[in-house]
This record gives structure tokens, sequence and C-alpha cells, in this order.
């Protein structure tokens, strides 16, 4: 199923390999990529660019550690509406508060899910009180505070 679905969008195993070592590593050089690799690095630029086209990469991002510099807390917030149907007006809502870092629109027990990234248990309630739980649609809110990160990674495209 999985490689039916690589055929439709035209990509193979060295597509794999590139977006496997960027992945890891988004700083490395398309040269040091091409030497890996044994192919040019020509191919490796004309590869992400058809990449980038087709959206399976949509960018790249520099990872900061939010502990140090002074963000301790993160959070999770299950979030419950009152109607299903105010999901986008409260998605444009949140969408302004800017320590929610992640928003997901789920099935279950909660209509979102938001991580929320905060300097300190004070910072969390004022973002909780005066942000979040005043948009108009949200019946209440349910906080868990993460007390450690254990695993964090991108998907595996290869298996090794």
């Amino acid at each position: 199923m999985f490689e039916k679905k690589l055929q439709i969008l035209q990509v193979d195993k060295l597509d794999l390999q590139i977006l496997s070592m960027l992945m890891n590593d988004a700083t490395i050089p398309y040269t040091d990529i091409a030497k890996e690799l044994i192919i040019s690095g020509g191919t490796v630029h004309v590869r992400m660019k058809k990449l980038q086209e087709m959206g399976i990469v949509t960018g790249s991002n520099l990872v900061v550690n939010p502990q140090r510099i002074g963000f301790d807390v993160c959070a999770f917030l299950g979030i419950f509406l009152e109607k299903g149907s105010q999901y986008h007006d409260a998605v444009n809502q949140l969408s302004q508060v800017k320590e929610i870092v992640e928003l997901h629109y789920t099935t279950g027990l909660y209509s979102m899910f938001a991580k929320i990234i905060c300097r300190d248990t004070a910072h969390l309630r004022e973002v909780l009180n005066e942000k979040i739980q005043v948009i108009s649609g949200i019946q209440r809110t349910e906080t868990f505070i993460s007390l450690e990160e254990s695993i964090k990674r991108q998907i595996t495209l290869l298996d090794n």
C-alpha cells in the first residue's frame, strides 16, 4: 500500500534517502548528501525542488529548546466546544494565542487538543484564564502539564 502511494506521488528510494538525511539534520549541505549517496549535488537539488513542488517538503525549521530560553512549562490542553459548528471560529481565535504551538481537531473526548509552551505556571494560568477560556464557543478545558518529553522525532521513511 505504501509503495503504491509512493508510485502515485513519483517518490523513489533516492528521494526517501535524501529526505531522511535532511530530516536528521536540515543543515547538511546538498554536496554532503550527494557524496554520501554517490550522486551529484545537482541531482539532490533537482530532487528537493520536485519534492517541494509536490507538497511533500513544505519548509524547514530551526528547532529551539524552549527551556533554554526561559519557557519551562509544556502543557497539553483538551478543549471542549459547545458545538462542533464553532470549530472554525474557535480556531481563528486560538490562532491569536501565541503560546499555542500546535492545535489538532480530534475525535474522542475532546473537540480539539492543543500544545502550549509557557514561561511558568503563572504564565500558563494567565493564558488559560485570560486568552483561551474566554473564547466564544469553548465550553471548558482540561490541562495536562508535561513533566518530561521522552520521545520527539520525525517519521521513519526507510527501514535500515
